[in-house]
């Protein structure tokens, strides 16, 4: 039975809405304008992060997560994990559709990436199996500073993480045979080599800022309802206090920008007019196409956002220090939009794809197995409909918009005085507003 992975993310379609696509358009920009509307007049002063926390979590539950049995039983269960994913990339059939390794790389852990992490806060770090490999080596050659390493460049900052966000974006977006075993082989392969190697070098301070995934996983737990409160203690909160204390440096915004230029690209490939353009052409022309298309869309995000920001800045009349790279002070409200393309594009590939994933687990070197009784099992299409489907797909993208206009009226209000509170804020309005309707054109009218 052939379960083949699907890299078209999106199988609603402008068709399935149960409005017509201009409406959706008209609607979703306007909803996003009578949200900044309604921050004007109700919102004056900011609020995100200064609230009294919530109390915390019962003791119980604290000592639970907090635990160090429970550490060590995720760290064993990401490391286990990737040692069965690289063994069945390596030993298993090549296709994607008989073989696991490509959708629990694509589907299970980058997919499975949100709602991992909106549910259960940063548990990513401690699954993070190139962590648990450095650490282990580390420890075996007797590390003098115990895991410290040599002192991380600060010039560094995100931008490993960018690249190797980027790197994954290009392979699973622009190389021809992404789902191929053997390719999703040579990534695991590549990119543990060189995030374990780092580790050792400079210690477990570089995964908070170079592994791709896991500075992406980190920036969805920000939106986490279960967080930790100033005093340390595990608590409620609410979602967007965490991106309020986010700060934001040029590297992480381009990790930001190559996780919504991504998206949109995903979005543009699936157009009739992409498909003219790239068709028919040789291996090479293809992927230089490719790549600058993806290279553009993560350009025109950062772009787009650098000068909505820059004009932000002018209009509001401000020369001060503190607000001299405006772009990273509001790029903490492109978190809630990033995750909203995310679950556009890619939620009907978690709810059908994903199903591959445990039913080629039980056999899933093609020996004629059934470990887990569900090798005869086939991927249920009925479970959502496309209508579903293409409603998700664009209340996410408004709902992510929505709420970073709140995120970025609240750091504008504390930001500029006067008048120019609101004013400042029109041209991050009508950046956010395009990126509302170009995204529901792209997933819906594509």
């Amino acid at each position: 039975m052939n379960t083949g992975l699907i890299l078209a993310h999106g199988l609603g379609g402008r068709s399935d809405l149960p409005v017509p696509l201009e409406l959706a358009l008209y609607g979703g920009g306007a909803a996003v304008v009578v949200s900044f509307v309604a921050l004007g007049v109700l919102w004056p002063r900011p609020r995100l992060g200064l609230q009294p926390p919530a109390p915390p979590a019962p003791v119980g539950l604290a000592r639970l997560v907090d635990a160090p049995l429970t550490t060590a039983v995720l760290r064993t269960l990401g490391l286990l994990a990737f040692v069965v994913t690289v063994i069945v990339a390596a030993l298993g059939p090549a296709s994607s559709g008989v073989n696991p390794a490509p959708t629990w790389l694509y589907v299970w852990l980058w997919v499975g990436l949100v709602p991992l992490s909106l549910l259960f806060g940063p548990v990513y770090r401690r699954l993070n199996p190139l962590r648990t490999l450095s650490r282990g080596i580390s420890r075996l050659i007797g590390d003098p500073e115990e895991l410290g390493g040599a002192a991380l460049p600060k010039r560094l900052g995100a931008w490993p993480a960018a690249v190797s966000l980027l790197v994954f974006v290009w392979l699973e977006l622009v190389y021809p045979a992404p789902d191929s075993a053997r390719t999703v082989l040579a990534f695991l392969l590549g990119y543990a080599l060189v995030h374990v190697a780092a580790g050792v070098v400079y210690g477990q301070r570089w995964f908070d800022r170079g592994d791709g995934f896991e500075v992406y996983a980190g920036l969805l737990a920000r939106l986490a309802i279960v967080g930790r409160r100033p005093d340390g203690r595990l608590g409620l909160r609410n979602p967007l206090d965490g991106l309020a204390r986010l700060r934001v440096d040029v590297s992480l915004l381009a990790v930001i920008a190559v996780l919504l230029g991504s998206t949109a690209f995903d979005g543009v490939t699936r157009t009739p007019w992409w498909e003219e353009l790239a068709s028919g052409r040789s291996t090479p022309l293809y992927l230089l196409i490719g790549t600058l298309g993806l290279l553009g869309c993560v350009c025109f995000v950062a772009g787009s956002f650098s000068l909505a920001a820059g004009a932000a800045r002018t209009l509001g009349r401000r020369d001060e220090a503190e607000v001299q790279s405006l772009a990273a002070s509001f790029a903490p409200s492109l978190v809630p939009i990033a995750v909203g393309y995310t679950v556009a594009h890619y939620f009907s590939l978690l709810i059908f794809q994903g199903q591959a994933g445990y039913i080629l687990a039980s056999d899933p070197l093609a020996t004629g197995a059934n470990l887990f009784g569900t090798a005869q099992w086939s991927i249920v299409y009925t479970a959502v409909s496309t209508g579903v489907i293409a409603i998700v797909q664009v209340l996410a993208i408004v709902l992510g918009h929505i709420a970073g206009v709140v995120i970025a009226h609240d750091r504008a209000v504390g930001l500029f005085r006067g008048r120019a509170k609101v004013r400042a804020q029109y041209p991050l309005l009508a950046v956010m507003v395009a990126y509302t309707c170009g995204g529901i054109a792209l997933l819906v009218g594509a």
